[in-house]
C-alpha cells in the first residue's frame, strides 16, 4: 500500500509548496476567491478543449487551460475599480459563477459531461503518475524562482504599499504566473482541493502571526501534515482521496481555532513582511 500512497503524497506536497505561498498573497490582498475563480477558468479552458475533441490531461488540454487563465490574469489585474463601492471580490465572484455555469453548459454537449465535471472538482490525485509529478515539480520550481526574484514588488503590491501605474504590470505578472500554477494543479487535484491547499494553510498561519515569512513556514508545516494525514486515512479507510483531503483541511482550521483560543495568541491585524 505504501508504494501506492507515495505518488499522491509527493504530488500533493509539490502542489502545496507553491500554493501555500500564493495563499498568503491572496489573504493579504483580500481576494480570497481569486484562486477558486482561476481554478474554474482553467477548468473552463479544459472543457472547451474537451468539447473540441482534446483528450483530458494532454499538453493541448493544458494549453487551453493556460490560455484561458492568462485572459483571467488580464481581467483580474485591471479589475480593481477606483472611486466605486464595488469591491474587486465582487468582480471575482461574477467571473467564478459565469465560468462555472459555462463549464456545466459546455460539458452538457459531450457524452461524458457528468464525469468531466466531477473530475474537474475532485481531480485525479490518487491516480497521478511520476511523469506528471516531475513535470509539475519542474514548472513550479521555475515559477518559484521567478516569484522569488520579484518577491519585493509582488509583496509590496499585495500589502498595498506600492503605488503608481506599474502596479498593474506587477499585478498582471503575478496573476499570469498564478494562472499557470493553477492550470497544472487543477487536472491533478481538482478545483476544491486546489482552493483548500491555497487558502486554508494561509488562513491557519495568519491566525497565529502577521509576519509573512513566519506565516509561510506555518502554512507549509500545517499543509504538509494535513495532506499526508489525509492521504494515509484515505487509503486506510477506502474513502475518496480528493473530498477527504478537503474535509481534512477544514478540520485543520477547527483545530487551529481551538489552539488559538487555548493559547491566547493574538497576532497583529495587518500583514507585515
Amino acid at each position: 500500500m505504501l508504494d501506492l500512497m507515495i505518488p499522491p503524497i509527493v504530488a500533493g506536497l509539490v502542489i502545496l509548496s507553491i500554493h501555500a505561498y500564493l495563499g498568503l498573497h491572496v489573504i493579504a490582498r483580500g481576494v480570497i476567491f481569486v484562486d477558486l475563480a482561476f481554478a474554474q477558468i482553467a477548468a473552463l479552458g479544459a472543457t472547451v478543449g474537451f468539447l473540441m475533441g482534446v483528450a483530458h490531461g494532454t499538453p493541448l488540454a493544458l494549453g487551453f487551460s493556460v490560455g484561458f487563465t492568462l485572459i483571467g490574469a488580464l481581467i483580474f489585474s485591471f479589475s480593481r475599480l477606483e472611486d466605486t463601492v464595488v469591491p474587486q471580490e465582487a468582480v471575482i465572484g461574477i467571473i467564478f459563477v459565469v465560468a462555472s455555469a459555462a463549464v456545466i453548459l459546455i460539458a452538457g454537449f459531450t457524452a461524458e459531461g457528468a464525469e468531466h465535471i466531477a473530475e474537474t472538482l475532485t481531480g485525479t490525485l490518487i491516480w497521478v503518475g511520476w511523469p506528471e509529478i516531475i513535470r509539475m515539480a519542474v514548472v513550479y520550481t521555475i515559477l518559484g524562482v521567478i516569484y522569488f526574484i520579484f518577491r519585493k514588488p509582488f509583496l509590496s503590491v499585495s500589502l498595498g504599499k506600492a503605488g503608481g501605474p506599474r502596479d498593474r504590470g506587477w499585478d498582471f505578472l503575478f496573476y499570469a504566473l498564478f494562472g499557470i500554477v493553477i492550470s497544472f494543479s487543477v487536472p491533478v487535484a481538482g478545483v476544491l482541493m486546489v482552493f483548500s491547499a491555497l487558502v486554508i494553510p494561509a488562513v491557519v498561519a495568519f491566525l497565529f502571526t502577521s509576519r509573512f515569512r513566519v506565516a509561510l513556514g506555518i502554512a507549509w508545516a500545517v499543509g504538509s501534515l494535513t495532506l499526508v494525514t489525509g492521504v494515509v486515512v484515505s487509503f486506510a479507510t477506502d474513502i475518496p482521496t480528493g473530498p477527504l483531503l478537503v474535509c481534512m483541511f477544514g478540520l485543520a482550521v477547527v483545530v487551529a481555532l481551538v489552539v488559538r483560543f487555548l493559547t491566547g495568541v493574538r497576532p497583529g491585524s495587518a500583514v507585515q513582511p
